[in-house]
């Protein structure tokens, strides 16, 4: 039997999640976040450069990311944020997350 992770998402990725309105959207990536509970080191793919250490999931069409972490010693995987793709857009996803992280915001940990 596969072991079944823990799924904690961040007050960002919540409040995120929350602003949603279309429910089919909705539902698409609370069944993507859902689906973390097995194998999540699998799911997605690594991220690179500021991002190492991260993944990225592509959910409701392609268009939006969730960026988690997989903690492995714990068996947590932390969602941490959700948001659309924009390339080359100062609101794309992967953009705000380099800019947590050249802060220190993004790490999951209390």
């Amino acid at each position: 039997m596969a072991t079944l992770w823990s799924i904690e998402l961040t007050q960002t990725a919540i409040d995120t999640l929350s602003k949603i309105k279309d429910q089919r959207t909705y539902q698409s990536i609370a069944r993507r976040i859902n689906g973390l509970a097995q194998e999540p080191d699998k799911q997605g793919k690594p991220l690179v450069g500021p991002l190492m250490g991260y993944r990225s999931l592509r959910a409701a069409g392609q268009r939006y990311r969730i960026i988690y972490k997989v903690d492995a010693g714990k068996v947590i995987v932390y969602v941490l944020l959700i948001g659309l793709r924009k390339e080359g857009d100062r609101g794309d996803i992967y953009a705000l997350a380099q800019r947590l992280v050249k802060l220190g915001l993004l790490d999951p940990t209390p």
